[in-house]
This record gives C-alpha cells, structure tokens and sequence, in this order.
C-alpha cells in the first residue's frame, strides 16, 4: 500500500491512519485528537497541530507537553521545508515503544498474524498453514494459541507488552460483543468467539468481519486515508464488503448489512455455502470457479486435488486460449459489474477497491468489467466513481486487523479518566 494521495504525503512512510477530520458528532478528548493528528502525519510540528486543530500554540503547548509526559510522543528534529538555513524545527512523533498491537487474519487456507508498534510500523508477521474445514471454536483458538506464540516468539515480544488483539474473519460477525453468528470457518453459529478468547488469553480481542478488517487497512495505510468515503469488494473464497462513509468504518445497526456475497442476483440460482441459493458469491468466489472448472475441464475433485491448484489450472487454460475457461472468468466478471453497479448505486461512493488473491485472474477483473459497470449505472459512461484493483495478501488484512485494535485501545486510553 504505497504511492502517494492528492495531498502529495507518501502514505507508505506518513505515519498510518485516516488523514482527514472527523465528522462534527464524532466528539473525541481534545488530547486524542493531538495525538491521532500526530500518529496520521508520522511526524507534526506544535504550529502545525495548533493551525490544523484550530487550538491556540499555548493549548497546544500544553496538550502535546502532557502526552510527551505520558510517554507517547517525543521530540525529534524535523528539516526545514525549504531545506535553507538555520535550526531545524522541532517536531513531534508517536513514541512507538508505547506498546504494542497484534493483528490477525483467520483465512481457510492459511491465519497470518502480524505485530505492530503504536505507531503502526509492522514489526513482524508469521503464518499458519491449515488443511481442515469448519471445526469447533476451540479448534479454531488453538490454532490461534500457536499463531500468537509463534509471532511472539518471532519478534521477542512478552504477551504483557500487547496492548490490544484484533481478529478478521469471514462471516457474520458482532463486532460489539465478539459473538459469530455465522462463519464458514467455524461448525455452529451464534459462538461466543469474543468471550472465549477473553477467558482464554486473558485479555480482550476486537472482532470484526474480514471485509471491514480490509477495509479498515485501506483507510489507515493505504489508499483510503485521504478519503471521504469509498467502498472495498473482496472475492476470494467468499465475497465481503466494507464501506467507509463519511470518514468513518460503515457497519449497520445489527452486523447484518454490506454482506454483498449474499444479496442475490438470481433466483433460485446456484447453491452458495451459506446455504441459500442465488447469491452473488455462489458467481464470483474460488468454490464456484472450482465448481464451473470441473465441469468445463473434466476435472475430478477428489481430496487430493486443492481448490488453488484447480484455480491455478483454470487461469492456465484461459490463459493459453481454452474457450470454456476463460468463459467462466468472463461470466464471473459480468456477475461482478452487476454487484459492483448496485454498490455505485445505493451509495455512490468515490472509489470503490477490488481486492483479494482474485485480483491477479485478469480475465475476470479486466477492463471490460469497469465499462460493464459503467453501462449499468444510471451515469451513462460518466459515472465519477474510480474503480481500482489491489491484489494484496494476508497480511494487509491483518494489518487492518491491527488498525481496529488501535482504534480501540486508543480510545480506551483517552477515555479512561475522561481527560479533554
């Protein structure tokens, strides 16, 4: 997730996090501000803190002198803009030995953990590969045990130094009380995942639908930062959503909402794994391209064979001209610029990510795509929506997973004793 934005700050190296104010009713301590003001830009002068936030340089002074007392911002020289002479000013980073925040991504294939400082800077990641389907709770937190050992143990990191846990994962997820009512990854619904982990590592964890995890990762290191709203579209072995409206993460009132793979495109259409039939996902995620490939190339699907080498044969055909593979790529993508038109409809937002392993079958996600869209919105080719492609991996995920623990953590920080 790098490159710069319209503000011309390289996002790969300018501190993490949202890079524009938040809305009106969003009323956070005015110390919380400074230091997520600081933590956005990497590095802020008092001038700049007191012009941007609108407090005098006394308030600022102040503010800023209480947070480096508090251990989480420090002075550092900061090169003149203009790069002429005299001292360089003074500026003020995020201390990130301050703590530190784990973030996870529970995937079918594979979990991938990542630790970060407080500052955002990733420190390392470590991955567990899995060769099972849905399976108990305490299945699932057992592999978990061995990622978070293992990443600790990796980084030489004590479990009392982690400020926060975030977790991503498919499915329907409330994020309020860390309750799952749905996932491919686990044998029931309704698991009570939040209190489990709780009462099993002994501390909180922040739970949240992997699509919003994605998203939360654009809108804190990657190409979201400077944006006002804008939408994210994972297709990999599902299909999710996030959505970030008015500079902040869109969830619904009951967890419910943005579930895309599940709005339905045809009736009575093809089975999808949540059970019902015509969903978008049941067009769009690897279990379908894996169930139309078997038929068009004659493939056995036995146990031996996996879905991504299935896959990997799939774009390989297409590739090398097979009419009936590359057939399925395309009518995958015109489901997609039928979910994609109905997005740009119902909240027209300014950039809409498409992201995920899929990102790389071009065949699918080529430009015929966006200009199917295009045709099917009310805009008539002149639909102001961008539509970008970001093949990241895992760990972006677990990165955002990071980002929802910061969030977190923070605003349990400066809420805690009610300081303005």
């Amino acid at each position: 997730m790098d490159g710069e934005n319209g503000l011309g700050i390289d996002l790969a190296k300018a501190g993490c996090g949202p890079l524009l104010s938040d809305p009106p009713l969003v009323q956070r301590p005015l110390r919380q501000r400074v230091f997520e003001y600081v933590r956005a830009r990497g590095q802020a002068a008092r001038s700049d803190i007191s012009h941007d936030l609108g407090v005098s340089p006394g308030s600022a002074t102040t503010l800023t002198a209480d947070l480096i007392q508090a251990g989480l911002l420090r002075e550092v020289a900061q090169v003149q803009r203009d790069q002429g002479r005299g001292r360089p000013r003074v500026a003020l980073e995020i201390v990130p030995e301050a703590g530190h925040i784990i973030g996870i991504k529970l995937g079918d294939a594979q979990h991938t953990a990542t630790l970060s400082d407080f500052a955002g800077n990733m420190i390392g990641d470590v991955t567990l590969a899995l060769t099972r389907s849905s399976r108990p709770m305490e299945d699932v937190l057992d592999e978990v045990d061995t990622l978070i050992q293992s990443l600790l143990s990796k980084t030489g990191t004590r479990m009392d130094a982690v400020k926060g846990i975030g977790i991503g994962l498919a499915g329907i997820v409330d994020h309020t009380t860390g309750l799952v009512h749905w996932s491919p990854l686990l044998n029931a619904r309704d698991q009570p995942f939040g209190d489990a982990f709780a009462a099993r590592f002994g501390q909180p964890v922040y739970i949240e639908n992997d699509a919003n995890m994605l998203t939360m990762a654009e809108l804190w290191f990657g190409a979201g930062r400077a944006l006002k709203d804008f939408a994210v579209i994972t297709i990999e072995n599902g299909v999710g959503m996030g959505l970030v409206l008015d500079n902040q993460l869109y969830r619904g009132s009951f967890g419910m909402g943005l579930e895309l793979g599940h709005t339905k495109v045809q009736i009575d259409g093809a089975l999808c794994r949540c059970g019902q039939r015509g969903c978008l996902e049941a067009y769009l995620a690897d279990y379908a391209l894996v169930r139309e490939a078997a038929t068009a190339l004659n493939l056995s699907l036995d146990a031996k064979l996996s879905r991504q080498s299935v896959l990997k044969t799939l774009f390989q055909e297409a590739s090398s001209g097979n009419a009936a593979a590359r057939q399925i790529f395309q009518r995958a993508g015109r489901f997609l610029a039928l979910g994609l038109s109905n997005v740009v409809h119902l909240f027209d937002p300014a950039l809409i990510i498409l992201s995920g392993e899929r990102m790389t079958y071009d065949f699918m996600f080529a430009q015929d795509v966006v200009s199917d869209v295009q045709a099917l919105s009310l805009s008539r080719n002149q639909m102001p929506c961008q539509v970008e492609f970001h093949s990241w991996g895992d760990l972006a995920w677990a990165r955002g997973a990071v980002a929802r623990a910061l969030v977190e953590v923070t605003d349990q920080m400066f809420n805690a004793d009610g300081a303005g």
